[in-house]
């Protein structure tokens, strides 16, 4: 039957599994790689990468800093950074144009032609525009997820039940008071399931960036590893970015819970 719910001790079980096949996948083609070539270091044996994850946390003889710490600093402050102001910026424009119909007449087309411009593209234009230091990171992130989830904030506030709206001001609620406690609230959430989404984009644009101008933080360490071959600092590095990046949606889904508890009903 289609969708039908399991057991949660199946699905736990289910999960582990399919972490525990990839784990063996990998180790088989890093034995097969070895077998043929000692010295590869293209497919790292479990060994290397133990190796690879010391060298990165431990301190470093030249720079006299843990190259984790640092890049951890420089890529987590830009990428919150460039969430934050991205995702107020969205929330004030899609509201502005779910609300008003001039609003939405008058930003609606340009969110709509920004939208399909990949920030990645435009690198050269945030190097001329805002330098290559932090804040050029941050327009680059802000710049990438703003026109999507503002048309995500615009869409739902156009799906706001217009019952509810009138109910309010039949209760004597002003126009701010309906935007503010009644909408707002009705949006919220759904801005909460955009914003997961738009985490990997996110760091897709702050590693490109990085990758390029960057002299500190998780893109200008995997770039410098990889044209050494030290692929036992690359992999783990790429953990860690899917690890971060699953913390961060997992705190979000457990905010969405605590602060809009009725969302799950609905949603469901």
């Amino acid at each position: 039957m289609i969708r039908r719910p399991i057991q949660p001790r199946t699905a736990i079980f289910l999960g582990i599994l399919s972490l525990i096949l990839f784990l063996g996948a990998y180790t088989y083609l890093a034995h097969r790689q070895h077998q043929k070539n000692p010295d590869d270091t293209t497919i790292p044996t479990w060994t290397q990468l133990k190796h690879g994850v010391v060298s990165a946390f431990e301190v470093n003889s030249r720079s006299r800093d843990r190259w984790v710490v640092e890049d951890a600093k420089a890529s987590g402050t830009r990428l919150f950074l460039g969430l934050a102001l991205g995702t107020l910026g969205a929330l004030a424009l899609g509201m502005l144009m779910g609300c008003f119909t001039p609003m939405e007449s008058f930003f609606y087309p340009p969110l709509s032609l920004l939208a399909k411009v990949p920030p990645t593209a435009a690198l050269a234009v945030f190097f001329v525009l805002v330098g290559t230091g932090t804040n050029m990171y941050v327009a680059m992130i802000a710049f990438g997820i703003l026109p999507t989830l503002a048309m995500t904030v615009y869409l739902a506030v156009k799906e706001f039940p217009d019952e509810l709206q009138f109910k309010a001001y039949t209760l004597g609620a002003s126009h701010t008071e309906v935007i503010g406690t009644i909408i707002f609230r009705y949006v919220f959430p759904k801005l909460i399931d955009a914003l997961r989404l738009v985490i990997g984009p996110a760091m897709v644009f702050l590693i490109a960036a990085e990758m390029l101008v960057g002299d500190v933080g998780f893109g200008y360490r995997i770039r410098l590893q990889s044209k050494l071959l030290n692929m036992s600092v690359v992999y783990p590095y790429l953990a860690m970015l899917a690890a971060f990046g699953f913390a961060m949606d997992y705190v979000l889904r457990m905010l969405q819970r605590k602060w809009c508890p009725w969302y799950e009903g609905y949603r469901g």
